[in-house]
């Protein structure tokens, strides 16, 4: 498929980028911790890993930063890749990972930068990196230029739904209708994620609309911290949310409600969370930035070794990261096994997280059709004005573009010897299609737009 970003010629990316440079449902994201979660930063001395042969051409300019992260498996290519030392392995040698209350704490951090005691970048749903670079989510609407760096994970998400609901609920939410409607006229089926306007937002939205329900009049959406999720859900104040692994498993041992659907069902090899840092610490610290990705690009590769999954699951369960009672509740989910809570089991592979590779090819690097993806469904749902799509999306385009560093990514692969049949050769994955029939082609995002029946933008 022909490169879609191609009408922007690499001389005018390099000038736009450098310019910038002078800031439920699936909450696919931030998932549900247990309410002894604790807050905290990583001091944990990581493995002890032989230090590479560096050139000076490649020695990072420092060896300090500070990234903040989510306590979900989305955060896993950071946590193993501090831990099992391959942040140092590349001269990186004091990573600060800062574990952040909630996204909009993470925002904000984000905002001050390290030097104001706050973070240089970390783990992001998207499009928050677009948004606050375009000044959309910030204090005084303050534009803040972003880069997107990597792609950290694919699937590890689920619609969890009260136990209440059991049995009428499922993938197929249209089969549902009636209920949805009656619950309307008393008590609005209520259902909520972390932070707006991005992932977990998103992913609610289509599977409701999939089913020909409007998220916006036929039921309650609401943002709600994740720790109050669960309590919420108990006390019958909640009928849905969102959430990530681990947590589905805790649902459904709890007896507190079921599993609907995986994301992994929803849109198989989907786009989850990415790795994004503020453009200023980049653009001083170009060596830095890709010594960083190479130590992730590594714990990437090890997590997609399904031997490494126990391990893998002691590590994040253990009190400086995940603080969960055993790291069983990680390990079932990490090998493709899901008790959904409603009689059904799943025992595939194919489903589980992915790191490095999935059935779509390379998981890691930032496709600028994905940001094109996530940018749509936000005109589709009226978070960003329709200008962004029109005359073939050349908005959303120059502001990927100055987003999403995938030259970089590029880059670190090449220097850390990665295989140029896993270095993706088009800004494009192609076409991508949903559970619902439903494609989107990048080349014509407005078609997709006028192909969705329930949308709040005309088009």
């Amino acid at each position: 498929m022909s490169d879609f970003f191609n009408q922007f010629s690499r001389r005018k990316f390099i000038l736009t980028a450098g310019a910038s440079a002078s800031a439920v449902f699936l909450k696919g994201c931030l998932g549900n911790p247990p309410e002894n979660l604790t807050g905290g930063n990583s001091s944990a001395a990581p493995t002890a890993q032989t230090v590479a042969n560096i050139s000076p051409e490649q020695a990072p300019e420092t060896n300090t930063v500070k990234l903040g992260y989510i306590p979900i498996v989305e955060a896993a290519p950071l946590i193993i890749a501090q831990e099992k030392g391959f942040f140092a392995k590349y001269g990186m040698t004091k990573v600060d990972l800062a574990k952040q209350a909630s996204w909009g704490s993470a925002r904000d951090n984000v905002e001050i930068g390290s030097a104001g005691g706050g973070i240089d970048g970390g783990q992001w749903q998207m499009p928050m990196p677009h948004l606050i670079t375009e000044g959309l989510i910030t204090k005084g609407n303050q534009k803040i230029p972003m880069y997107v760096l990597a792609q950290l994970i694919t699937h590890g998400n689920g619609i969890a739904i009260a136990n209440k609901h059991n049995g009428k609920i499922s993938l197929e939410v249209a089969n549902a209708k009636a209920l949805f409607k009656e619950l309307k006229s008393s008590t609005p089926f209520t259902a909520a994620f972390t932070f707006p306007h991005v992932n977990q937002d998103f992913w609610i939205r289509y599977w409701l609309a999939a089913g020909g329900l409007d998220p916006d009049a036929d039921v309650k959406l609401l943002t709600v911290p994740s720790a109050q999720t669960v309590a919420n859900m108990k006390t019958g104040t909640m009928d849905a949310f969102s959430t990530g692994d681990p947590w589905p498993y805790r649902i459904v041992t709890d007896k507190i409600g079921f599993v609907a659907a995986l994301t992994a069902e929803i849109w198989k090899n989907h786009p989850e969370e990415y790795l994004a840092i503020r453009a200023d610490w980049v653009d001083k610290n170009p060596k830095a930035t890709k010594a960083l990705l190479k130590g992730i690009m590594e714990a990437q590769q090890w997590l997609d070794n399904f031997d490494n999954r126990k391990e893998a699951a002691e590590i994040l369960a253990g009190r400086n990261y995940f603080n969960l009672p055993s790291p069983e509740i990680l390990a079932g989910p990490y090998q493709g096994k899901y008790d959904m809570g409603d009689g059904r089991k799943i025992d595939d592979k194919s489903m589980a997280a992915y790191y490095w590779k999935d059935g779509k090819g390379n998981v890691s690097y930032p496709y600028k059709s994905h940001d094109l993806w996530f940018i749509t469904e936000s005109v589709r749902w009226g978070f960003l004005p329709k200008d962004y799509i029109t005359n073939n999306a050349a908005k959303a385009k120059e502001l990927i573009n100055k987003v999403n560093r995938e030259d970089i990514w590029k880059e670190a692969a090449k220097e850390a010897g990665i295989a140029t049949a896993d270095i993706p050769t088009s800004t494009s994955r192609g076409v991508e299609e949903f559970f619902d029939g439903v494609k989107f082609d990048p080349e014509k995002p407005e078609a997709y737009l006028k192909s969705l029946k329930i949308k709040k933008v005309s088009v």
